[in-house]
């Protein structure tokens, strides 16, 4: 699991059908990293701490084992302060 910061949505109207209609998020895990798109499967807003998981838990938080996702957001965070 990774802590990561919503930063915005990604909007993709022509994707594969499997992805149904989950939202798409960019996300981050500090200021500076690389961009990674997440699947909303709770929904979240921007600006939110967010938990992520990836792999096999990736696909299986967002639905299904054959769900074509890498990096899934299950939780909002209430409270986080980043270290800097």
């Amino acid at each position: 699991m990774r802590i990561m910061r919503v930063e915005k949505t990604l909007v993709s109207s022509n994707r594969q059908a499997e992805l149904g209609h989950r939202p798409l998020l960019v996300v981050r895990d500090k200021p500076g990293a690389i961009p990674l798109v997440a699947v909303d499967a709770i929904g979240c807003i921007t600006g939110d701490w967010v938990i992520c998981v990836s792999s096999s838990a990736a696909r299986e938080a967002a639905g299904s084992k054959s769900y074509p996702s890498d990096l899934t957001i299950v939780g909002i965070i209430d409270h986080w302060q980043p270290e800097t």
